[in-house]
C-alpha cells in the first residue's frame, strides 16, 4: 500500500503550516525515513516564474520553510532551487520569498543553471537529459509541488514538478520534440524516474483552477498532500477535483513504469478525511486528450479539435513574452507584421500546441480557446 497523507491548514501562518508539515511527515514515518544525517538534500519547489507568493504561481515559502525546518532537524544539508523557463534562479528565489527563508535558515541556492548530460538506460522515451548540476551532486531530493491546473497536461502535480530540473530554456526544446502531450508526459515520467525524489509535499492551501498554471484564479483548497509515492499523490489530488487520474497521462505512465499507483484500492489515505477536502467543482478539463497529433490530413483535422491558445487584447501589454518562449523556428506567435502597437498574433499552421504563451504570460492574457468542433463532439 502507498501511503498519502492528507493534512488539513487553512492559513499560510507559519506555526500552522509547520504544524500541518510536521504531522504529514510524522505519519509517514518521520523525516529520518527520508533524510540521513549530513545527507546532502536539494529542496525543489516550483519556481514556475519569478511571482509574488500572493499570486498562487508557486509553492509557498511558508511550505518551503516548514519543510526545511523539519529536515534540518533530522541533520539533512540542505540546498534549493528551481529553474524558471526564461528567468534566473536569483529573481524566481528573491521574488517568491524562498530566499529570504533560506538566508534565515542558512541554505545554498543550488546549481540550477550549469547543465549536465546523464544517461537514464530505463527511460522509455527519453534515455538522455541535460539536467541542472545541483540534482547530480546531492544525495536526494525533496519534491515541493504547487497544486494547479495545465493547459497542455490537465494537472500540474508532483510527477511534473520535476521538469523544472532541466535548466531554463532547453525545456522549449522538448516541447518541439514532443508536441504531443502523451510523449511529452512518458519523458516527464522518465525524467522523475531518473531523479527520485524522496518525498513529495504538494503545496495545495491555495490551489489554482482555470487557466493555470500561471494565468488561473486562486482557490482555497486548505491541503497539505505529502507521499513518498508520487503517482498515488497525484491520483489522489485528482480524485479530490473531480478528475479520472487514468485521464492524467503522467499518472498513467508512471504507473506503467513501476514508480507507483494510481488504483484507490492500493493507496492508504493517511490524516484528515477524503471527503473534507472535496472539490468536484474545480475549474479543471476533465475530457480525454486530443487524438495524437500527426502530420497531413490528420494533424489538419487534430488541429481541428485541439484547444488554441489566443490573446485577450484587452489584458495584452505588449511586452513579447509570449513570442519569446514559443519554441518553434520559425515562431507561432509573433509581430507577424511588424506592428508592436498591437498585440502579437498567431499563425495556428505552426502552432505545435505546447501552451508555453499561455503558462507564461505575466498579464494572464493568453487563454485556450476550445474549437467549435471539439465543443459538438464533447456534446
Amino acid at each position: 500500500m502507498s501511503q498519502v497523507a492528507l493534512i488539513r491548514c487553512e492559513s499560510y501562518e507559519i506555526e500552522a503550516v509547520r504544524q500541518a508539515v510536521r504531522r504529514g511527515i510524522d505519519l509517514l514515518g518521520g523525516a529520518k525515513t527520508f533524510v540521513k544525517p549530513a545527507e546532502s538534500i536539494v529542496l525543489k519547489p516550483n519556481w514556475l516564474a519569478a511571482a509574488a507568493p500572493e499570486e498562487c504561481v508557486t509553492t509557498h515559502p511558508a511550505v518551503f520553510r516548514a519543510v526545511a525546518e523539519v529536515l534540518k532537524e533530522a541533520g539533512a544539508v540542505l540546498s534549493y532551487g528551481d529553474s524558471p523557463a526564461f528567468q534566473a534562479p536569483e529573481l524566481a528565489a528573491r521574488k517568491t520569498g524562498c530566499q529570504a527563508v533560506a538566508d534565515e535558515l542558512g541554505l545554498k541556492l543550488a546549481d540550477f543553471v550549469t547543465p549536465v548530460e546523464v544517461f537514464f538506460e530505463d527511460g522509455r522515451q527519453n534515455k538522455r537529459f541535460t539536467v541542472a548540476k545541483a540534482v547530480t551532486e546531492c544525495d536526494g531530493l525533496v519534491s515541493l509541488p504547487k497544486l494547479k491546473t495545465h493547459g497542455f497536461l490537465k494537472f500540474t502535480g508532483s510527477i511534473k514538478n520535476q521538469f523544472g530540473c532541466v535548466p531554463g530554456t532547453l525545456k522549449g526544446e522538448f516541447h518541439v520534440k514532443m508536441p504531443d502531450a502523451r510523449d511529452f508526459a512518458q519523458m516527464l515520467v522518465d525524467l522523475n524516474h531518473w531523479i527520485s525524489p524522496r518525498l513529495y509535499v504538494m503545496d495545495g492551501i491555495m490551489a489554482m483552477e482555470g487557466n493555470g498554471p500561471r494565468g488561473g484564479t486562486p482557490r482555497a483548497m486548505n491541503l497539505l498532500i505529502l507521499s513518498a509515492d508520487p503517482v498515488a499523490l497525484d491520483a489522489t489530488v485528482c480524485r479530490l477535483l473531480n478528475l479520472d487520474p487514468a485521464l492524467v497521462p503522467t499518472t498513467v505512465y508512471a504507473q506503467q513504469d513501476g514508480c507507483g499507483t494510481l488504483l484507490e484500492e492500493e493507496i492508504e489515505l493517511l490524516g484528515d478525511p477524503f471527503d473534507s477536502f472535496l472539490q468536484p467543482r474545480f475549474d479543471i478539463k476533465r475530457d480525454p486528450l486530443p487524438a495524437y497529433q500527426a502530420s497531413g490530413l490528420f494533424r489538419a483535422v487534430n488541429n481541428a479539435l485541439v484547444p488554441k491558445p489566443f490573446i485577450v487584447a484587452e489584458k495584452c501589454t505588449k511586452c513579447g513574452t509570449c513570442v519569446r518562449v514559443c519554441p518553434v523556428v520559425p515562431k507561432a506567435v509573433d509581430w507577424h507584421d511588424g506592428n508592436k502597437t498591437v498585440p502579437p498574433s498567431y499563425l495556428y499552421e505552426r502552432c505545435i500546441r505546447c501552451y508555453c504563451c499561455q503558462e507564461l504570460c505575466p498579464e494572464k492574457a493568453v487563454e485556450l480557446k476550445v474549437p467549435f468542433l471539439r465543443r459538438l463532439f464533447s456534446r
